[in-house]
């Protein structure tokens, strides 16, 4: 039958491409049936108690009911009389259709034999409910009209079954009516707003909602003007019609809510109607019935395609009522009251309670300690991800319905580490890229460099040896002496720059050896003439061993060419420090200078070659790129940094060098 078929599929699902991971489905699902996956939304069938909330709050339309209407189709085919049954809700649905019978001949025009309506099942339940409540006993029920509730109670609360009201809802008292006038052979159909009648009952053939109805009316091209008018086709209902609106069942049913004299606690909507059984089942409400319906009544329910508000579409209701109750043949409606009484109205409900793994306390705290809720103070129960508290939503992860990254105070603070880090990482690969730039040019330049130096040192070689010669040949006290003596002081300068170049642009590998750093400081030290208005102080207290593999050679070369230059920018004197300190993996050399400092302009040319910012004839611009040079064959860094502007604080220059300990 429907309910077995029905039962057997995914009523609400997820359309995938649709769902934006808000997570609002998750915080409407009464029975937390939505476990998230790979940030999607998935309905698990087995725990959902097709409620349709998450239906009606998505507004991606991700979450859709299964569309029943081809089985609708096929009853209307296979030769028996089909029946319809319309819930009273209609009017909150039809607001455009002002006269109701229009709505029935519609219905009709479908291909339904019989179109009635389920108000007169809701006479027949409420009677009953108000004889179980005249009853007088200590025995306190919960309505069983709302399949939604029932479902939750069968599945979640298992305990409380044996109190739910042993009546059957109106949609199938009115189906056992149909039944009992036309015999079994016979399709019901229910049409209503509420997606939990799908699986309600074996008693109806099949169920399509509101939305669906109207569907088939545009699929079909029916509207007011293709049909005539005719009325529900008898029983008709009368007082019944006010079920679907909250406290319509006490109303039809002649009860009253009243707090001083009733004994009926009326509840709806999601959080609501869990409220109200969980202090029902914790024994906090007394001899008090419950009235509880999923929705905030059915006019709300999730079956309804057009846009309306809670008391707008109850006003409609209340309209439609107050019309059919002015114009009901009460003498004919008794008649009919009477005749079906003796209609069996009882029902059985069943415990289905569901075993769920429930996670140890240890397990829970472990994934809370996950997100970064070490103490109870970073349990910010914030709602964002879905569950009511932290805790809840630790359990949920646990219990794989759920993703870490659904908090969402734990996913912005691991954005903004994220970000941090790729700031870090950025820096680094900015200094990365310009260390390329700069290797890749010092590798050009070293490679015209050496060129250069081939090509001019022979010529050069025999110019000195010849400008010897004549100066020797020359009298000291004549001009031609002092000519040629200018002759070979430049061009032993042009010697001297041209070692350089080759210094420079050399690709000879490091000849490492052990060496105690200290004494290298101070070895280079003493190879520079200090000035005396000059300092050169040597710190090593930040130095745990003094041990290590380089060069000696080539590491003194950087060295006395960064003391010559401290020299150079201090002309008026000051202090060079020269700090010693080290790590596991690496020696480093800092050599600071009180001088003038270097313009921020010039930062990033002074490692390249010939470029100095000294005067014209004061320096060749090749001895911090040949310091470059060397630190790089020694696998090391060299950076700088410098002040030249007075109003920034004190000016100076210090250069940092580290360089793995062994080579």
């Amino acid at each position: 039958m429907n309910k077995k078929r029905n039962s057997e599929r995914d009523l609400v699902y997820t359309v995938k491409n649709r769902c934006r991971v808000c997570y609002t489905c998750v915080r409407e699902c009464p029975a937390k049936a939505i476990k998230i996956i790979n940030g999607q939304a998935e309905v698990l069938n087995e725990r959902c108690i097709v409620c349709g909330n998450c239906t009606k709050v998505c507004s991606q339309g991700a979450k859709v009911f299964l569309n029943t209407t081809e089985g609708v189709f096929d009853l209307l085919e296979n030769g028996k009389k089909n029946i319809a049954i319309v819930a009273p809700s209609f009017p909150a649905e039809f607001k455009e259709i002002a006269n109701y019978k229009i709505f029935v001949s519609m219905i009709r025009a479908i291909g339904f034999d019989v179109v009635s309506e389920v108000a007169f099942g809701a006479d027949l339940v409420a009677k009953k409910y108000r004889e179980i409540i005249d009853q007088g006993t200590e025995k306190c029920y919960i309505s069983s009209d709302c399949p939604a509730v029932v479902s939750y109670i069968e599945h979640y609360h298992p305990a409380l079954v044996k109190d739910l009201a042993p009546i059957a809802s109106p949609m199938v008292a009115m189906s056992r009516v149909m039944r009992k006038k036309y015999g079994d052979n016979i399709n019901i159909t229910f049409v209503g707003p509420c997606v939990a009648k799908k699986s309600e009952s074996d008693e109806v053939d099949e169920m399509i909602t509101f939305s669906e109805l109207r569907d088939i009316f545009e699929e079909r091209g029916i509207t007011q003007k293709t049909v005539k008018a005719t009325d529900f086709d008898p029983p008709l209902g009368g007082k019944g019609a006010i079920f679907p609106i909250s406290r319509g069942l006490l109303q039809t049913a002649g009860i009253t809510d009243d707090v001083m004299e009733g004994n009926i606690i009326v509840a709806e909507g999601r959080k609501d109607f869990q409220e109200a059984i969980r202090e029902y089942e914790d024994g906090l409400i007394h001899n008090q019935h419950l009235e509880l319906l999923s929705c905030e009544g059915c006019i709300m329910g999730p079956g309804m395609k057009t846009k309306g508000r809670h008391y707008a579409r109850r006003v409609l209701v209340n309209n439609y009522v107050h019309k059919k109750i002015q114009n009901l043949n009460e003498k004919e409606w008794s008649k009919y009251l009477e005749e079906y009484l003796d209609i069996d109205l009882s029902i059985k409900f069943e415990a289905k309670k569901k075993t769920f793994k429930f996670p140890d306390h240890a397990e829970i705290k472990k994934v809370l300690e996950s997100m970064g809720k070490i103490e109870l103070k970073d349990h910010l129960n914030c709602g964002a991800c879905g569950y009511a508290s932290c805790e809840e939503h630790a359990t949920a992860i646990a219990q794989g319905l759920a993703e870490v990254e659904m908090c969402l105070p734990y996913t912005i603070e691991k954005l903004h580490n994220s970000v941090s880090e790729l700031a870090v990482t950025n820096d680094k690969l900015s200094s990365i890229q310009q260390a390329l730039k700069q290797s890749e040019k010092m590798a050009s330049m070293g490679q015209l460099s050496a060129g250069i130096a081939h090509e001019l040192n022979n010529p050069l070689g025999v110019i000195v040896m010849y400008a010897n010669i004549l100066l020797d040949e020359a009298p000291k006290d004549s001009d031609v002496y002092k000519d040629m003596k200018l002759i070979v002081d430049q061009t032993n300068r042009c010697k001297k720059i041209v070692g350089g170049l080759l210094n420079f642009a050399r690709k000879n590998q490091v000849n490492s050896s052990k060496i105690n750093i200290i004494k290298l400081a101070e070895q280079s030290t003493e190879a520079v003439i200090i000035p005396k208005n000059v300092t050169v102080s040597i710190y090593s207290d930040n130095l745990k061993d003094e041990i290590a593999m380089l060069d000696n050679e080539q590491m003194t070369q950087i060295l006395t060419n960064l003391i010559k230059n401290a020299i150079d920018a201090m002309p008026k004197g000051g202090a060079i420090d020269i700090t010693l300190e080290d790590d596991s993996e690496n020696v480093i050399f800092y050599l600071k200078d009180t001088g003038v400092g270097i313009k921020p302009e010039s930062l990033d040319k002074i490692f390249e070659p010939f470029y100095t910012t000294k005067g014209i004839g004061k320096g060749t611009g090749l001895g911090l790129a040949t310091a470059y040079g060397i630190v790089k064959m020694h696998k090391g860094k060299i950076t700088v940094e410098s002040n030249s502007d007075k109003e920034k604080g004190e000016t100076g220059t210090t250069f940092k060098i580290s360089i793995p300990r062994f080579q």
